[in-house]
C-alpha cells in the first residue's frame, strides 16, 4: 500500500467512525438503548464477522491522549457544590472501596487462576475496580435524583487515582512494600496532581479571560487537559487527577472571569469532541476483542477468561453492595443530625442578623445546661474581627443549604440499589490492563489472560449492568427530583434575578446596551454567589446562569443605541 493509499484509508475510517458514533448518539435513544452499549457491540460484531485485520490500540493513547480530555471535560460541568456535598460518600466510593475492592478481587483471581502471584490478582483487581466515567454517563438520562447522579459522577472522576497507584504498586511488587509505602505513593500521587491542577486551572482561566477572540479562547482550552496531566505523569503523580482538577478550577471560575460568548463556544465545541473521543473509544473497546481472543488462542481457548470474568463482575457487584448498604445508613444519620441542629442554626443566623455579636449568639442557642458549664470558654472566646459576621453568615447559610438538600432528596434502598447496579467498567479498565507487565517467563502467557479477563468484566459489566439500568429503575421506581420543588425554586431565582437588576440604575450618559449588560453581570454575580452559599439547587442555577448567558450574548449583538437622556 503506498503512502497516498494510506491516507485516503486513513481518511475512510476516521468519516466512518465519525458517521457511526453520530448515528449511535441519534438511533439510540429513540430505542431506549445508551448509545456505548450500540458501538461496543456493533465494534465486536464488526471484530468477529469482517474481514478487517485485528485492531490493536496502545493503552497509553487511550490514558494520555483520550481520557484527560474527557474527564476534563465532565469535570467542568460537574457543580463543585455538589461534589462538595456528597465529598463523603464520594470519597468511601472512590478511594476505600477501590482498595477493598482489588483486594478482594486479587484473593478471587489465586483461586481461579492457579499459579497467580497475588500481586498481580492485586493488580488486576485494581484494574477493573474503578467505575468508569464515561459508562457512568449513561446514568443522567435515567429517572433518578441529582443526588444518585452527582454520587455516581464524583466516584468516577476520582477513583482513577486509587486504581493507578494499587497497579504501580502491585506491579511493583506488591508483596514486598509495606501499607506505609502503598499509602505514601497513593498520598502524593493525589496532592501533587491536585495542586498542579488547581494550579493550570486558575492560570489558564486567567489568560484567556485576556483574550478577546473566541474561537481561540476554546482552542486555547483544548489544550488546559493536556497541560495539567503530562506534568502530573512526569512527576509521578496521576494524570487523571490532574485533569480533574483542573476542570473543577476552570468550571468553578469561568462563569466569573469568562464572558458568555466565550463560555458558550466552549460548550458547544467541547460537547462535540467529548460525543466524538466517547463514541471512538467504545467503538475501538468492541473492536479489539478478534486481536485479545487469537492472544489467547481462540474462543474455545478464551471460554475461560469470559467464566473469570463473570465471576469478577460477580464479585465487583457483592462488594461494591456490601459497601454502598452501611454507606446509606451513615448518610441517613448524618441527615438526621443537621435536621436537628436546623432549629439551633435558625437560631443563631437569626441574633446574629438583630446585631448580636457571634460569640453571643452561639452562647445562646445553647441549651440551658451546657450553658452553665461552659463560662471559661466562652471568656477565652477572642475578640470579633472585621469581616467575621459576614464569613461566618456566609457559612451558616451554607450550612442550612445542605441541610435542605439533604432533606430533600434522602437516599433509600431503592437508590441505593441503583447506585450499585450503576457502577459499570469501561475503557479505562481495558486499557489499563494492557499496561500490566509480567516478568519473563510462564507468567508471560498469563498476561494476556489477565487483559482478555479484564475485557470481559468491561464488556459484561457494560452490557448487562447499562443494557438493564433503564429496566431496573422502572421496576423500582426509585425517588427522582420532585418537579413541583423544581418550579418553587426556579420562581425565587427569578425573583433573585428581577431583584438584583432592578438595584443597578442607569447612569448618567449610559446607553442601554450597557445598562442591560451591567444588569445581566449584577444577577449573575448574585446567582454565583448564591451558587457558593448552597443556597439553590445547582440544576436550577445551571439553567437560571445558561439563560442569564444567552440574555448577553443577545443583548451584545444588538448595535449600540444612542445613550439615553
Amino acid at each position: 500500500m503506498t503512502a497516498e493509499q494510506a491516507v485516503e484509508l486513513g481518511i475512510v475510517v476516521l468519516v466512518g467512525v465519525l458517521l457511526v458514533v453520530a448515528a449511535a448518539a441519534g438511533f439510540g435513544p429513540r430505542i431506549r438503548v445508551p448509545a456505548p452499549l450500540i458501538l461496543v457491540v456493533l465494534g465486536i460484531a464488526v471484530s468477529v464477522f469482517s474481514p478487517l485485520p485485528d485492531l490493536e490500540i496502545s493503552p497509553e493513547l487511550v490514558l494520555t491522549g483520550v481520557l484527560p480530555p474527557l474527564l476534563y471535560a465532565s469535570s467542568v460541568s460537574v457543580p463543585a457544590m455538589d461534589l462538595r456535598r456528597e465529598f463523603g460518600a464520594v470519597s468511601v466510593l472512590s478511594v476505600v472501596l477501590v482498595i477493598v475492592s482489588a483486594l478482594v478481587l486479587g484473593g478471587l483471581f489465586v483461586l481461579l487462576i492457579p499459579g497467580l502471584p497475588y500481586a498481580l490478582g492485586i493488580a488486576l483487581g485494581a484494574v477493573i475496580s474503578p467505575t468508569d466515567a464515561v459508562a457512568t454517563s449513561i446514568v443522567k438520562n435515567a429517572k433518578v435524583s441529582h443526588r444518585v447522579t452527582a454520587i455516581l459522577e464524583g466516584e468516577s472522576l476520582l477513583n482513577d487515582a486509587s486504581a493507578l497507584v494499587l497497579l504501580r504498586a502491585a506491579i511493583a511488587g506488591a508483596a514486598s512494600l509495606s501499607l506505609l509505602q502503598v499509602t505514601g505513593m497513593f498520598a502524593y500521587s493525589l496532592v501533587v496532581a491536585i495542586v498542579l491542577g488547581i494550579l493550570v486551572g486558575r492560570i489558564t482561566t486567567a489568560l484567556r479571560a485576556r483574550v478577546t477572540d473566541p474561537t481561540v479562547n476554546t482552542v486555547l482550552s483544548f489544550t488546559v487537559p493536556f497541560l495539567a496531566s503530562l506534568p502530573a505523569e512526569l512527576l509521578g503523580a496521576s494524570g487523571l487527577v490532574a485533569a480533574v482538577a483542573a476542570g473543577l478550577t476552570v468550571g468553578r471560575r469561568a462563569p466569573r472571569e469568562l464572558p458568555a460568548q466565550h463560555r458558550r463556544s466552549d460548550s458547544e465545541n467541547w460537547s462535540t469532541v467529548s460525543l466524538v473521543l466517547e463514541g471512538g473509544i467504545f467503538l475501538a473497546m468492541g473492536l479489539q476483542i478478534s486481536q485479545l481472543v487469537n492472544a489467547n488462542g481462540g474462543v474455545a481457548s478464551s471460554m475461560r477468561a469470559f467464566w473469570i470474568a463473570l465471576a469478577a463482575v460477580a464479585g465487583v457487584i457483592l462488594v461494591r453492595a456490601a459497601f454502598v448498604t452501611p454507606l446509606l445508613y451513615w448518610l441517613h444519620r448524618r441527615a438526621l443530625h443537621g435536621a436537628g441542629m436546623r432549629t439551633r442554626l435558625e437560631a443563631i443566623q437569626q441574633a446574629i442578623a438583630d446585631g448580636r455579636p457571634i460569640g453571643e449568639a452561639l452562647a445562646a442557642s445553647r441549651p440551658e445546661d451546657r450553658r452553665s458549664r461552659t463560662p471559661r470558654r466562652r471568656a477565652r472566646t477572642r475578640a470579633q474581627r472585621p469581616g467575621d459576621t459576614e464569613r461566618f453568615t456566609k457559612r451558616l447559610r451554607q450550612v442550612l443549604g445542605d441541610i435542605d438538600y439533604l432533606a430533600a432528596s434522602p437516599l433509600g434502598p431503592k437508590e441505593g440499589a441503583v447506585v450499585v447496579w450503576a457502577g459499570m467498567r469501561g475503557a479505562v479498565t481495558v486499557a489499563a490492563a494492557q499496561t500490566i507487565t509480567v516478568p519473563d517467563g510462564p507468567l508471560q502467557e498469563v498476561r494476556d489472560l489477565l487483559v482478555l479477563v479484564a475485557f470481559g468484566v468491561a464488556a459484561i459489566s457494560l452490557l448487562l449492568q447499562g443494557g438493564t439500568l433503564n429496566l431496573l429503575i422502572r421496576v423500582l421506581r426509585p425517588r427522582a427530583d420532585d418537579p413541583a420543588l423544581e418550579q418553587e425554586e426556579e420562581a425565587r431565582v427569578t425573583r433573585m434575578i428581577q431583584e438584583t437588576g432592578d438595584t443597578v440604575p442607569q447612569q448618567e450618559g449610559e446607553s442601554r446596551k450597557a445598562w442591560a449588560l451591567r444588569r445581566v453581570v449584577a444577577s449573575r454575580n448574585a446567582l454565583l454567589d448564591a451558587r457558593d452559599e448552597g443556597v439553590f439547587g445547582s440544576e436550577v442555577l445551571g439553567r437560571a446562569l445558561d439563560a442569564l448567558d444567552a440574555t448577553e450574548i443577545a443583548i451584545d449583538a444588538r448595535s449600540t443605541p444612542a445613550s439615553a437622556s
